[in-house]
């Protein structure tokens, strides 16, 4: 039994402290990613802000929509939230690079190909999510919710939407499709790391119904027309996952009885 040694902890830390020097330096790069992307956005703002108060500005009738505000810092805060928002979509390819190049050493190359897809599926469903949320169903819910706008009792009743709300509005509907068309990521991963089967999601599949619903009932504002609009696409992507793991599990099938009848054969040849 060789003798305990000082240098042997010194050894052990020196990895530790290579990963710890590597992580850092690449959070410093994603960091500066975030504010080049942050100080760019900031200066485009009032554009990004244009482009997002769009579906509002056709749900009114031809010039007789309007923002306010009414704290004086309000719109400049606006500003900087849409500026936040859009920096961390412009940086996000450069987060992702950074955290893959760390984590990517660490993986075998079959688990590397195996989350890879899953890697640049994030991005593009997300995209898939806010567009629907942009395009379909916040024109959609702006004219259902003006839609309340006349004479109520003599009295005029008029939208009038704070600069402020109107982003949080927004916000909510982009990032509740944009993270909820993210589930047939979740349930793939689930899948491939062994936690879930196929057979169980068809065997959950009225609780998972009921689930999407209780989803899109809190992820979007309170109305039928913005869940529903929601909940119908997760339903088509649940199924679509589901099927997606019918082929994946009969193409792992047929590897692994290949990989077997190769390993009998190999076993079962004579020796030279």
């Amino acid at each position: 039994m060789q003798p305990f040694r000082i240098s042997d902890i010194d050894d052990s830390q020196a990895p530790l402290l290579d990963h710890l020097i590597e992580l850092r330096g690449r959070l410093m790069r994603a960091f500066l990613a975030f504010a080049v992307a942050f100080g760019i956005c900031f200066y485009f703002s009032g554009d990004i802000f244009s482009f997002l108060v769009r579906p509002l500005t056709e749900a009114f009738p031809p010039g007789q929509g309007k923002l306010i505000y009414t704290k004086l810092y309000e719109a400049f805060f606006v500003e900087v939230k849409i500026a936040l928002f859009a920096a961390f979509f412009v940086s996000f390819p450069v987060i992702a690079n950074q955290i893959w190049a760390f984590v990517a050493p660490g993986l075998y190359a079959k688990e590397k190909k195996a989350f890879l897809p899953f890697l640049v599926a994030t991005p593009v469903l997300f995209t898939m999510g806010a567009a629907l949320a942009y395009y379909v169903v916040m024109p959609t819910a702006f004219h259902f919710f003006l839609g309340f706008e006349g004479q109520k009792g003599g009295l005029k009743l008029e939208a009038l939407p704070g600069t402020g709300d109107y982003l949080a509005l927004v916000m909510q509907f982009i990032l509740a499709f944009g993270i909820s068309f993210l589930l047939p990521v979740l349930l793939m991963l689930l899948n491939r790391a062994g936690i879930i089967t196929r057979a169980q999601c068809v065997a959950a599949r009225r609780y998972a119904i009921v689930g999407i619903f209780i989803i899109a009932a809190v992820a979007t504002p309170p109305d039928v027309v913005s869940q529903l609009l929601l909940a119908i696409p997760l339903l088509a992507l649940y199924e679509g996952t589901l099927l997606f793991m019918w082929f994946t599990e009969k193409r792992d099938a047929r590897e692994k009885t290949a990989e077997q009848a190769r390993a009998e054969a190999e076993g079962g040849t004579p020796a030279a």
